[in-house]
């Protein structure tokens, strides 16, 4: 947490004034001789056309200006010195046509995460150029397996061949589109200390993960951080029958964010399963014991996987945050939970019976606040 001053300049003046340089840095020594010399001073004007410019002060000779600033909610505002001047390149020209320059110049003011890099993951990453985003950090421990190519977008024969992780391989394909992408990589568990500091300057993060575990830390982070997290799922249900019938085949997208109800209020997360995952990661022998004994929940089957639903569900994610963006959908367009039945032609927004006591969605008391020891507050 961090003291920030936020004001307006009845005259409609756009920058910091005279008055502002003055006293402000009056201020930034108050508050570092309270809380000692590497505390910050944020300060934002906000315009009457509803923009905001801000700056840090890193003492009180020296600030820097804000490179960015998201405000979240049911419509995600970014604010930034030259907004809707940037020129957009020919190769965006037709999306132009469609939603404006400003889009496009705003996606490649986004880091974004992409937390799995499987049959959802991959197709999330590989539109992501295509949208104009180009400051994207991929996250997955897995590599490429023979049964992966028939849904993971980038990925080769010879990549499966050489078991070489599935971050490379999309890495490698976003690279060889030629658009300047600028693509960092870890290949680790999402909840690796060593993933925090990537985590933490995404400006937007898509859930790809098929591990409960791992979405119960994007859960909470997402309303830590003020991290706008576009879940995704798909389940397919077939039965035993040959050929086999289907009989459900539901793709899923949920926002995370304060205001929406998160994966725990939902039941998308068990939490029994993400306890077993977490033992299985950290003492492979134990949970074998345990599986053995029946205490903990066993992989079983394969899910079915299939590429046209894997990347229709991506395509819906992608879809929610450039409306969020944008606007597309008019006023009322965001979709907290979006189910799309395909085997019923339909798309449903589930209601839910909301915990009214729930730590991460309900009270507020996590929103925003950031850095805390122990990391989310997780034990």
């Amino acid at each position: 947490m961090t003291v920030a001053i936020v004001h307006s300049h009845p005259g409609g003046l756009t920058a910091f004034s005279d008055q502002d340089d003055m006293n402000e840095p009056d201020l930034v020594q108050l508050a570092q001789n309270r809380n000692g010399e590497t505390t910050r001073l944020l300060s934002l004007v906000l315009t009457l056309e509803g923009d905001l410019i801000g700056r840090c002060w890193i003492n009180p000779q020296e600030h820097e200006s804000l490179a960015l600033i998201r405000s979240v909610g049911n419509r995600i505002r970014l604010h930034y010195p030259s907004h809707g001047e940037g020129v957009s390149s020919p190769v965006f020209h037709r999306q132009s046509l469609a939603f404006g320059k400003a889009l496009t110049q705003d996606l490649s003011m986004l880091r974004v995460g992409v937390v799995g890099c499987g049959g959802t993951g991959s197709a999330v990453a590989m539109l992501l150029p295509k949208l104009g985003f180009r400051l994207i950090t991929l996250f997955d421990k897995d590599v490429v397996e023979e049964t992966n190519l028939n849904r993971l977008h980038g990925a080769t024969w010879g990549d499966a061949q050489e078991q070489r992780p599935k971050i490379d391989a999309v890495a490698r394909s976003l690279t060889a589109l030629g658009l300047g992408i600028d693509v960092k990589t870890y290949q680790t568990w999402i909840g690796e200390p060593e993933c925090r500091d990537a985590l933490k300057s995404c400006d937007v993060i898509f859930s790809c993960t098929d591990d409960h575990a791992g979405r119960l830390l994007l859960n909470r982070f997402a309303y830590y951080y003020l991290t706008p997290v576009f879940d995704v799922g798909l389940a397919i249900e077939v039965s035993s029958s040959e050929p086999p019938e289907i009989q459900a085949l539901d793709g899923r997208v949920t926002t995370l964010l304060p205001g929406s109800t998160c994966l725990l209020c939902r039941e998308v997360i068990n939490p029994i399963i993400a306890r077993d995952e977490a033992l299985k990661r950290e003492q492979p022998d134990e949970y074998e014991r345990r599986k053995a004994e029946a205490y903990v929940i066993g992989e079983g089957n394969p899910s079915p996987a299939v590429v046209l639903f894997t990347t229709d569900v991506a395509i819906m994610a992608l879809e929610e945050l450039v409306h969020r963006i944008q606007g597309f959908r008019g006023e009322d367009g965001a979709t907290a939970h979006r189910v799309r039945k395909y085997h019923l032609l339909t798309d449903r927004k589930p209601g839910v019976r909301v915990n009214e006591h729930c730590p991460v969605c309900s009270t507020g008391e996590c929103w925003g606040r950031g850095d805390v020891e122990p990391f989310l507050d997780q034990v």
